[in-house]
């Protein structure tokens, strides 16, 4: 398709009186970061939509912004595919923020973006407080052994995250021992 960003608009302006479409992919449609910023307004006033794919849309950290700004209030979303944008570490922070407050996303796919160290770092540190996120694709991104070592030590901690993708990150034996080791103690409980 080719909605691009006027099309998200008009998409999110539905979607702020809409009560009844409960999932959304608007997957390759080059909504770039206008399209986003309108999608997340929507996301602020919307309350069934629960699934909202953002697949390869060219959105990057002011559009990941915007988008986090909505996950900090929207109480339903509850799965986000954001991945393949280009989407660097300041919009993974912005998302990592909103993940410490937020109680009711469970799938979040900021994959085969930008994200450094940094960026894995400051998810990281919102996995050792958020208690419903199970699901974290960070593959194809350039985390290494730093943002690695940081999410194997909130691994230790977070008892809910089940699925964890990190293929493609530049990770070396350093990063790998320490998640190994993290893994050898987390436990989901139920």
């Amino acid at each position: 398709n080719n909605i691009r960003a006027e099309g998200a608009t008009a998409i999110a302006e539905a979607l702020s009186d809409n009560g009844a479409l409960t999932s959304l992919t608007l997957q390759d449609n080059d909504i770039r970061n206008e399209g986003a910023v309108a999608l997340a307004s929507a996301l602020r006033v919307n309350l069934v939509l629960k699934t909202l794919n953002l697949y390869r849309n060219n959105i990057r950290d002011e559009g990941a912004a915007a988008i986090a700004g909505a996950l900090r209030v929207n109480g339903v979303l509850t799965e986000l595919d954001i991945g393949r944008n280009q989407i660097g570490d300041e919009g993974a922070t912005a998302i990592a923020e909103a993940l410490r407050g937020n109680a009711v996303l469970t799938s979040l796919d900021v994959g085969v973006n930008n994200v450094g160290p940094t960026g894995a770092t400051v998810i990281a540190e919102a996995l050792r407080v958020n208690g419903v996120l199970t699901q974290l694709d960070l593959g194809q991104n350039d985390i290494g052994d730093e943002g690695t070592k940081a999410l194997a030590s909130a691994l230790r901690v977070n008892a809910v995250l089940t699925y964890l993708n990190l293929v493609g990150n530049n990770i070396g034996n350093e990063g790998a021992t320490a998640l190994a080791s993290a893994l050898e103690v987390n436990r989901v409980r139920y």
